[in-house]
């Protein structure tokens, strides 16, 4: 048995563990999937290997279920976004020779606190977004993806700032995040940090992927009317502490 499992079991269960609140964050709320991904699989693999990891089953689970979400994700509105999102994971992915890294992540975490205690506050409406709001925000959620491997904090706030509809905002949210893993992990790839090994644990955890992908939809289903918004505002809150505290104990 030892010989065909890729870890010990209780790592196995530890990761399987990690997957399944992941995935569950990301059914009801578009986006948080790394926030609980990356941590709960750095318990048993190193920082770079939880990375890819995380990079791998956010891309899997997210073209498995494109089609459930792609009508509503506006993807032709937002091609500037999308631009600017792969500009940003390129320079991203260099950040941490260049910049001081827990730096940098205590500044996007407090930011994102900042952001979200904002976000409680205001009553988002459909509004038109402008050029310049789009590519910023793209080229800023790419920063943090090609660095850190957690899109999110712009392209969050964007969408929640200006999106009321619940479908509309967890449909955006999914869509650019599936993208912005599509090219972090050929990054990744490109960077000799994508092995066999790598995809044989992927293969074994993706089974609570898709557990946890199939509990998120159904209480996104029951809750989402009432409840989306503030807990997608509350992961956000999570996601800033994540990242400032990381930056702060280095």
């Amino acid at each position: 048995m030892d010989n065909i499992l890729p870890l010990p079991i209780a790592q196995l269960l530890l990761l399987w563990i990690a997957a399944i609140v992941a995935s569950l964050i990301r059914a009801f709320t578009g986006f948080g999937f790394a926030l609980a991904a990356v941590p709960g699989f750095a318990l048993v693999l190193a920082p770079g290997e939880a990375v890819v990891l995380s990079a791998m089953l956010a891309v899997c689970i997210g073209v498995q279920t494109f089609p459930r979400y792609a009508d509503d994700a506006a993807i032709g509105e937002h091609r500037l976004l999308y631009g600017g999102a792969v500009l940003g994971t390129v320079v991203g992915a260099q950040i941490l020779h260049t910049l001081d890294a827990d730096l940098f992540k205590v500044l996007i975490g407090s930011l994102t606190i900042l952001a979200g205690l904002v976000l409680t506050r205001i009553r988002p409406r459909p509004r038109k977004r402008g050029r310049l709001a789009k590519t910023a925000a793209g080229i800023f959620s790419g920063l943090v993806n090609g660095a850190f491997a957690i899109p999110g904090p712009p392209v969050i706030i964007y969408a929640l700032a200006a999106e009321a509809s619940p479908d509309r905002t967890r449909s955006f949210l999914v869509v650019f995040f599936t993208f912005s893993g599509v090219v972090a992990l050929s990054v990744y790839a490109l960077s000799g940090l994508v092995g066999w090994e790598s995809l044989l644990l992927a293969l074994w955890v993706y089974p609570g992927i898709l557990l946890g992908d199939k509990i998120g939809s159904s209480l996104f289903v029951r809750y989402a009317t009432g409840h989306h918004r503030r807990i997608a505002v509350g992961v956000l809150l999570l996601l800033g502490c994540s990242i400032a505290l990381r930056g702060l104990l280095g």
